[in-house]
């Protein structure tokens, strides 16, 4: 049984729309959304889940209209932890649907409460890329994903909606020293990566150029006191959270 994600996703943000629900997307489904290359050759990957983020004064009606579409909670994980985080699964088309509440919590942790409201449909161009980048253990996917972003979207110094916000991201960076360590440790492994990548000559420039601008950009902001101490420290002292795998917990319940 086969239907396109985006069409899945279509019907849960107009859903929301009717209600008055403010629903964005994140993740691979959102890059889909956003980045035309995303479905070229060298870029497309398969697309199985679908990642949500709401407010959490809309996360109860919310988890309401999924199960109207037919999508199934995961009962334990969602009382346990559903004022931040909200899985459910869809078995007539064998995927999952996994819904943030306010906060963006894996790697490193974001509160994009305040950043739901600058687009339509997904979270803006640079938190998708900041969720991409927090990753430690990045992986294929992810590159293309990261990739697709950087050569379809120009950097700009304020929030755009088909433009990816440095002198945001810059901020994220200057003030906490772990979100800084992963983001430009995977912004010079995206170079490497997409150097070898099975792309035209300059569409690879590109990149390569924006994830140069980019790197730029954070160093050149002012860092915190805070960033300041802990870079005193360094690696000596883990940086990030390693999230256990949503998928294993939704099979195991």
């Amino acid at each position: 049984m086969h239907e396109d994600i985006l069409i899945a996703t279509d019907q849960i943000l107009e859903g929301a729309r009717r209600r008055n629900l403010t629903v964005r997307l994140l993740g691979g489904t959102a890059i889909k959304m956003r980045c035309p290359s995303a479905t070229h050759r060298s870029l497309a990957r398969k697309v199985p889940d679908i990642d949500l983020i709401t407010l959490r004064k809309d996360s109860r009606k919310l988890s309401e209209m999924l199960v109207e579409l037919g999508v199934q909670p995961v009962k334990m994980f969602n009382a346990l932890h559903g004022d931040k985080r909200m899985l459910f699964t869809d078995p007539k088309f064998n995927r999952q649907v996994d819904v943030f509440v306010e906060t963006f919590e894996m790697c490193h942790t974001f509160d994009f409460s305040k950043r739901l409201l600058l687009d339509d449909k997904t979270l803006p161009l640079a938190d998708l890329l900041v969720t991409k980048l927090q990753i430690i253990e990045i992986n294929e996917k992810d590159y293309k994903d990261i990739a697709s972003l950087l050569l379809d979207h120009p950097l700009s110094e304020k929030d755009e909606k088909e433009s990816i916000n440095a002198a945001y991201i810059a901020s994220l960076c200057a003030d906490n020293w772990g979100v800084w360590r992963t983001l430009t440790r995977n912004l010079d492994w995206v170079k490497n990566h997409v150097a070898s990548m099975d792309m035209e000559p300059e569409k690879k420039e590109l990149v390569i150029s924006r994830v140069n601008s980019l790197l730029e950009r954070i160093e050149n902001e002012p860092k915190s006191l805070r960033w300041k101490m802990r870079a005193k420290v360094g690696d000596r002292v883990v940086w990030y959270d390693m999230p256990e795998h949503v998928g294993k917990i939704a099979a195991d319940q």
